[in-house]
């Protein structure tokens, strides 16, 4: 079978891989906010709700990205290494241990939401649904670990297109099915939140199935269980190497806006709500410098994996000359809008007065967010995994969660004070990640040059 890997070097145009996965991004947050569109006609409670449950489950996508970004980093490197004895048996390793443990996260976080929401000081108004969105969506979260994992593969061999189409099918199941539970025929059920999580689940189950297709479609490689007898501990060990600082920088950036929603939630309701409308416009200010991050991420994974270092060094800053301008000019413009986009979710003007003091924080939030995204994200492409957590566990709670309570609360300024507490963390951190690649402290890192050495 005839492997159908697509070349990636210093002269693959960043916009054929960021130009499918903007798209990708774009109409996940199209659905997001199709969610929260429809949710808000129905219940700004309901809002509220399932944002903080959201917030919740990030945690597990976390999670799972541990053996999801351990495989995008090797299998860039070794296919840039032009090294394709151990593909398939990377490729079932990191689908069959992201099931096992995905179906592990899912239960405990079932049987753990009732503490969780205490902890989270979430609104009494919010519980309820809350919980209902936890056990329907949380308790399929294994299927989006096996989801993350088949599209780092696919990615990775530089199929990114993958990513657009299955968006754009997610967009429409999930559409007509908030449609059916909330407003058409089957609103008789009243579902509620509980048919929104039906939805969900059902749009994943189908991203699986499609994602399965396209690897064997698209002659990537092979998943066969007899690829893991004996089983590859060693293999598994530094995947679990690799992915831990990540998944650890990741879990600690989550679990501290976790902390920043419980500042929030103890401000009320609307400013809740206000922060919920605000991320859903807020994500289209960052989708293209993230686009441009992740593509980057897997152009750099091959180079430093063939050995161009210089020529990784390089493309780097070249995308962050293109990025960083595009995405400040979507954060002002996001800000101007504001008044009139917000009207799209509420007609409460005390919620939009908040948002408007949220949105003008952002543009120094997205500042910062484009540098940790660009230069983080390569960083680990290079093997340099260490250094990213390090900063991201020192700003995160030595400055974003201490300015933000400091402003937020103990100041006065409410929730755009916390957002402010952000604002300082990623400015900082996205400085000081810069300065570590500028250096070229990362050279030397390669995960496929350390085996050569082991092996030597």
């Amino acid at each position: 079978m005839e492997n159908k890997t697509r070349v990636i070097d210093e002269h693959t145009p960043l916009m054929i891989i960021a130009g499918p996965m903007f798209i990708e991004l774009f109409l996940n947050i199209l659905l997001n906010n199709v969610d929260t569109v429809m949710l808000s006609h129905y219940s700004e409670n309901a809002v509220g709700a399932v944002g903080n449950a959201n917030q919740i489950m990030f945690l597990l996508i976390i999670m799972f990205n541990i053996i999801a970004t351990a495989t995008s980093v090797v299998v860039a490197q070794y296919l840039g290494a032009k090294q394709y004895d151990k593909m398939n048996k990377i490729y079932t390793l990191a689908i069959i241990v992201n099931l096992v443990f995905g179906i592990f996260l899912s239960g405990m976080l079932v049987l753990c939401k009732g503490f969780i929401m205490k902890a989270l000081n979430v609104p009494v108004s919010m519980v309820n649904d809350s919980m209902t969105y936890i056990n329907i969506v949380g308790g399929g979260m294994f299927i989006q670990a096996c989801n993350n994992v088949i599209l780092q593969i696919l990615r990775c061999n530089g199929h990114t297109k993958f990513g657009m189409y299955v968006s754009l099918i997610v967009n429409i199941v999930n559409i007509i099915g908030n449609y059916l539970f909330l407003y058409g025929p089957l609103r008789f059920l009243n579902m509620g939140v509980a048919g929104v999580g039906i939805s969900t689940v059902f749009a994943r189950v189908i991203v699986l199935i499609i994602g399965l297709m396209f690897f064997y479609r698209l002659k990537i490689g092979r998943l066969s269980l007899a690829l893991l007898n004996p089983f590859p501990k060693e293999l598994l060990g530094q995947m679990i190497k690799i992915g831990l600082p990540s998944a650890g920088e990741n879990l600690s950036y989550n679990l501290y806006q976790m902390v920043l929603l419980s500042f929030i939630n103890l401000m009320g309701d609307d400013s809740v709500n206000a922060k919920v409308y605000c991320n859903s416009l807020i994500s289209f200010a960052m989708v293209f410098s993230n686009a441009s991050a992740m593509s980057t991420q897997i152009i750099t994974g091959h180079l430093v994996g063939a050995g161009k270092e210089d020529a990784a060094y390089r493309r780097v800053f070249k995308t962050l000359s293109t990025s960083l301008p595009i995405t400040l000019g979507l954060a002002a413009v996001n800000w101007l809008l504001c008044p009139y986009t917000l009207h799209i979710f509420t007609q409460n003007e005390t919620i939009i007065d908040l948002a408007r003091g949220i949105m003008f924080v952002d543009i120094f939030i997205e500042l910062g967010r484009c540098l940790n995204m660009t230069f983080v994200n390569s960083l680990k492409a290079a093997g340099a995994y260490i250094f990213p957590l390090i900063v991201g566990l020192l700003t995160m709670w030595g400055l974003g969660a201490t300015v933000g309570y400091t402003l937020g609360l103990a100041c006065g300024f409410g929730v755009a004070g916390v957002f402010a507490g952000t604002a300082t963390d990623e400015c900082i951190r996205g400085f000081i990640v810069m300065w570590y690649w500028w250096k070229k402290k990362w050279v030397g890192k390669a995960i496929v040059k350390k085996q050569s050495q082991t092996a030597e």
